[in-house]
Parts: C-alpha cells; sequence; structure tokens
C-alpha cells in the first residue's frame, strides 16, 4: 500500500504483488502542522478504507507492506510518534511527501520535482545527495503555493476595502465572502489553516487569467517562486524536473518559456512513489527509515 498524507487530503492505494490495483481510500489531510494526533487518524482512515475496497477484512492489514510519505516529517516530535504508533501493518517505510513524489516521477531514478499544491517544495536525489529547496511551512516559506496565493489575496482585499489600492473583480469577490466586514474576516483569519487560504487560489488563478490588476501579479510572483525552485535544483545538478501537484498546470503558463522547455512529464504520481518505498524500504513498524 502506498499512502499519500498531503494538506489537503490522505490518499491511499492498495495493489496486490504483481502491483494491480485492488483498492483505493481517501481521507482528510494529514498535515502534521494540524496535530500528529489528527494526522495518524486520517492515514489510518485511508488505509482502513482501501482495504475495505478490495474486499478484505481489517485483520488482513497485518499483510501489508505500506510506503507512507507525509508533509511536515521534519517537525519536532512526528518522526518518533509515526515510529512509535503502532500501525496494523507488516511493514512501515516513512519519508516526505516531496521524497514519494520525486521517486513516482522519475521511477526511483535520480531527478528532481517542484510540488505546487496547498504548499511548495523543491526536492530532489542525486546519487546518495538529497536536494531540498524551500517547504519550510506556511506563512514563512511556501513560495507559489495555494496557501500562499491565498494569503496574498486575502491581504491586497483588505487594502482595497481601506482604499490602499483600486478594487479589483478579484477583491470583491473576496470581501463579498465575508459580507465586506473586516471583523468576519478577522475571524476566519484566526482560525484559518493553510488548506482554507489555498482554498483561495482557483479563485486567484481565474481572475488572473482574465487579466485582472491583482490576481495577475500574485500569480506572476508565484511563478517566479516556483522558476527559482525549479534551477536552482538543476543547477544542484538534478539531472531532470517535473512540476507535480494540484495547481502545476495552471501555473506552466505563467514560468519563463526557458524554464517550461526544461520540464519533463512525471512517470506516475506521488502514490506510486509511495509503493516503491513500501516495496524496497519497507521494515518492520518502529524501525521505519526516514529518508
Amino acid at each position: 500500500m502506498g499512502i499519500d498524507a498531503g494538506g489537503t487530503h490522505t490518499r491511499a492505494r492498495l495493489v496486490d504483488a504483481s502491483g494491480t490495483v485492488i483498492g483505493t481510500g481517501e481521507a482528510g489531510p494529514a498535515n502534521t502542522r494540524i496535530g500528529l494526533p489528527e494526522a495518524i487518524a486520517a492515514i489510518s482512515a485511508a488505509a482502513a478504507a482501501a482495504v475495505r475496497d478490495a474486499g478484505l477484512a481489517p485483520a488482513d492489514s497485518f499483510q501489508v507492506q505500506v510506503g507512507l510519505g507525509i508533509a511536515g516529517l521534519n517537525r519536532r516530535g512526528v518522526l518518533a510518534g509515526l515510529r512509535a504508533y503502532p500501525f496494523p501493518f507488516a511493514s512501515l517505510a516513512l519519508a516526505s511527501d516531496a521524497a514519494i513524489a520525486c521517486a513516482g516521477a522519475h521511477s526511483g531514478r535520480d531527478g528532481a520535482i517542484v510540488i505546487i499544491g496547498t504548499g511548495s517544495i523543491g526536492f530532489g536525489r542525486v546519487g546518495e545527495k538529497t536536494i531540498v529547496v524551500g517547504g519550510y511551512g506556511f506563512p514563512i516559506s511556501d513560495e507559489g503555493s495555494g496557501a500562499d496565493m491565498g494569503l496574498q489575496a486575502v491581504k491586497r482585499s483588505l487594502w482595497s476595502r481601506d482604499g490602499r489600492m483600486a478594487p479589483t473583480p478579484l477583491t470583491r469577490e473576496i470581501l463579498d465572502r465575508f459580507s465586506g466586514s473586516a471583523s468576519r474576516l478577522i475571524g476566519w483569519m484566526d482560525k484559518a489553516t493553510a488548506t482554507d487560504y489555498a482554498a483561495l487560489a482557483p479563485l486567484v488563478v481565474e481572475h488572473a487569467e482574465r487579466g485582472d490588476a491583482v490576481g495577475e501579479p500574485i500569480i506572476r510572483e508565484a511563478a517566479a517562486g516556483v522558476d527559482r525552485m525549479v534551477r536552482t535544483l538543476l543547477r544542484k545538478g538534478a539531472p531532470a524536473c517535473c512540476l507535480m501537484g494540484g495547481l502545476a498546470p495552471r501555473i506552466v503558463p505563467w514560468l519563463p518559456p526557458v524554464t517550461r522547455a526544461r520540464l519533463t512529464e512525471p512517470e506516475g504520481d506521488a502514490l506510486s512513489g509511495a509503493l516503491f518505498y513500501a516495496r524496497t524500504r519497507g521494515l518492520p513498524p518502529g524501525e521505519a527509515l526516514s529518508k
């Protein structure tokens, strides 16, 4: 089983010995920023759903080798907590969400990826060397991500409300969601997660594509952040780079032509990479790898 535990949702894919998909499962977000117990609950729910979908009994999960990629693995205490948790699996290999995406994109070979989703990160492998660019977490990092685009749009909507800049269709639509009330927006902000901000990203992209005076600069700056990550990964020796994540197709048209020409298409997705880890790096739970 491969599990991709991300900031927006958690997906599981169960295959048989021949590689044929026999079950899939899905659950809510599992970014460890929301808390390790919540992440474990989402992982467990997605895995259990895949087992059920395959027509297997819950006890059959003890025969399953699992590769788990999770956002926020580098947060303090997360790796130890995941290793200590008694997951009902035959073996467990732990990796970051970027590591499994890279393995899937290049079928386990050397290469690099930039993930553009709720968050963003550049990740590559060249021989035994791991290259990481960004990915320190929202709001201090994650340039080019959905969360960052949403944050920038909310900021500029408040500026337009104050008269610091001219309103646009994008800022009006965002403010209308809060009935034009700053207090309502602030109340939302007090509880808003990266996922909540990222939910505004499609709106930013749609307005940018229509030439919105606020949306277009936001997506251009997002594309510039992605461009810097791609160039850095290639400069550090990655032989190829792919863009991955839900926002990747919407960002590509805004990248410089020279960068677009150097991108390659991913051969597989993050779940393919998680399955690669399950097959090649699986160890009994409690002895999982972090690579």
